[in-house]
This record gives C-alpha cells, sequence and structure tokens, in this order.
C-alpha cells in the first residue's frame, strides 16, 4: 500500500434538522456525525462498525458525495470529494437499488454508458462484468425480479465496478441474503478487490464478517468514532466498553468462540437522543466502568496497549490496571 491515503476524513460532521408544526419549523437538530477524522489507505479493507443509527449510513452517503459535510473536509486522492465515477456504492437491498423495468443488460449498460463506453462496445463488456460477478451471460436478458437476492446483489456489484472504480462502499451488502449467500458474496469481494485493485470501506453491524473481512475497523457510537484499529488489535484486545460490549453480544456456536468474547457487564438504558446528547463521553450513562470525569469531559483519543485508539478516560491510566479493570469477571 502507498504511504499516502486514497480517502481522508478530517473532522467530519453532518446533522439533520428536526421539523414540527404546520409551518414545518426547525425544532432542532440530529448530531448524525460529530467530527469523524478517517484515512483509508490504498488497496485496504476499512470497516465502519456499529448499531443501527449509529452514523455508519451517513458517513458512506458523504463519501460517494450524494450528502454534502455540514462541518470538516473529506479529499479523495488528495483533492476534494465530489460525485465521482472513481467512488462507487453498493446498497443494502440489491432489489430496491435496481429499475425493475429495466433488464439487466439494459441497468449495466447505463452504467457503462455514463463510463463513455461506446454502444457497439457494451454488450461484450456486459458479458465481462457478469462474467467478473460469476453469472451466465445470459442474465443480460433477465428482470431483477426473476434473479434471487443473492443473484441480484451480484448485478449491483457488476453494474458498480462497470465504471472501473478505485473505491467501494458496502453499505451493509449482505444484510438482505441468507447466511450461505452472504459467505459466497464475501468471497466474490475478496476475489474482485485482489483482481481489480479495489479499495473497500465495508459498513455492517455483522461483526463476524467484519472480523474476517476488514483490515482495520472504526468503531461508532452516536455519531462518533469510540475506537479505532487493525482488526486483530481491537478483536483480540477491545479497549472501548462499548467495542467490548458490541463483541460480547457476538452469537456464538461453541465453547470455544465464547471464550473469545470479552466478560462484561451488561449495559443498561437506552442509547441516547441525537437530538440531545449527554455531556462528557456520550457513552457514559451506559458504561459500567463511568467514573467522575466520564460525565463531564469529553475524552481525547488514548492509544490502547494493543496498538488501536480509544475515546475512553479509562485509557488515561495505567494500561495493565485499564485491562484488569475491564476483564473482570462480571458480578454474581
Amino acid at each position: 500500500m502507498s504511504d499516502s491515503p486514497l480517502l481522508e476524513l478530517d473532522a467530519v460532521s453532518k446533522r439533520f434538522a428536526i421539523r414540527g408544526g404546520i409551518a414545518g419549523s426547525v425544532r432542532g437538530h440530529v448530531n448524525a456525525v460529530r467530527q469523524v477524522n478517517l484515512t483509508v489507505q490504498r488497496g485496504e479493507v476499512f470497516g465502519l462498525a456499529g448499531e443501527s443509527g449509529s452514523g455508519k449510513s451517513t458517513i458512506a452517503r458523504m463519501i460517494v458525495g450524494l450528502l454534502p459535510p455540514d462541518g470538516g473536509t473529506l479529499r479523495f486522492a488528495g483533492r476534494p470529494v465530489v460525485q465521482s465515477r472513481a467512488i462507487q456504492m453498493v446498497f443494502q437491498n440489491p432489489g430496491a437499488s435496481l429499475n425493475p423495468r429495466r433488464s439487466i443488460g439494459q441497468s449495466l449498460s447505463v452504467a457503462l454508458a455514463a463510463a463513455g463506453v461506446a454502444r457497439a462496445a457494451r454488450r461484450h463488456r456486459i458479458a465481462d462484468l457478469l462474467g467478473l460477478v460469476q453469472l451466465p451471460a445470459d442474465t443480460a436478458l433477465r428482470y431483477p425480479h426473476e434473479l434471487s437476492g443473492g443473484q441480484k446483489q451480484r448485478v449491483a456489484i457488476a453494474r458498480a465496478i462497470a465504471v472501473a472504480p478505485r473505491l467501494l462502499v458496502l453499505d451493509e451488502p449482505t444484510s438482505a441474503l441468507d447466511v450461505s449467500v452472504q459467505a459466497k458474496i464475501m468471497e466474490l469481494l475478496v476475489e474482485l478487490g485482489r483482481s481489480l485493485g479495489l479499495t473497500y470501506i465495508f459498513i455492517s453491524h455483522d461483526l463476524s464478517l467484519m472480523r474476517n473481512f476488514a483490515d482495520r475497523v472504526g468503531v461508532l457510537y452516536l455519531g462518533e468514532v469510540v475506537e479505532i484499529g487493525t482488526t486483530e488489535a481491537l478483536f483480540g484486545r477491545p479497549a472501548h466498553p462499548y467495542t467490548r460490549t458490541l463483541l460480547a453480544s457476538i452469537p456464538v456456536v461453541s465453547a470455544a468462540e465464547a471464550r473469545l468474547r470479552p466478560d462484561i457487564p451488561l449495559i443498561e438504558g437506552e442509547v441516547p437522543n441525537a437530538a440531545d446528547l449527554p455531556s462528557g463521553c456520550v457513552f457514559h450513562p451506559r458504561c459500567p466502568y463511568a467514573f467522575a470525569p466520564c460525565t463531564d469531559q469529553h475524552p481525547a483519543f488514548t492509544r490502547a496497549e494493543a496498538g488501536q485508539t480509544a475515546r475512553c478516560h479509562l485509557l488515561a491510566g495505567d494500561a495493565a490496571s485499564v485491562h484488569d479493570m475491564t476483564t473482570r469477571e462480571q458480578p454474581a
């Protein structure tokens, strides 16, 4: 990988107005994304993890140019992000992203036309694209309703790579598919990444997929990155209590998998309202380890023992004592 990041987010923020009443006046704002800093290297798979409403999809739409940021800057290959063929997106629901009135060939032809491919060359290019996503050439004659969910997602991936992008944003690309189909789609993405030299941003709430696919992971909570680091560090020795909670909630099917999950007391309470965020650390109302600074001091990023960084006041102390605290057994 090059030392120069392909994508950079510098203090990126986004908020949405809350409107109400007959006149639709602004009643407040939802802070969807707050002061996010990220870099994505060329050829990397960067994962964004978090619960629904954490800001993952809002970040995705800003990266592809569908939403403007309210603050901060996004740079792609050193230049401000604008809508560009070099950045494409694969959406969560493949059925909704394909026009039901167009054949698969027609949908791919539209993408190729936008990329400047001559009409005479499109038929062969469509066959090539379908081959890349492991679909037969005659799929071009079929319509979305004739395809399975996995086949539709393969078509959506083919359409995304039709314009020869450098970065693909994958927004929950397998969440609408069953487990066996998920695995095949992930295998396809790995193969395409290698053969086409793609960089991925992989957005998912499925941490099992994240662990096996991403090189680095950023964990979001209420629009803020609370931990970021290599997949090995973050899954092996998670530093932020919220990350530990997410990992502890991964379903397991064996005692060996259960031993890999962090021990952490159950968190209580609801996720705070994004229009009325708590002071200090945004996770402190639900954190089992919250102490005095957490309620009124916003934590800075601190490097953890395994090399990742996390926004947590616990890390400001001795690393060994912090590890002891966050791995202690749950009370009986």
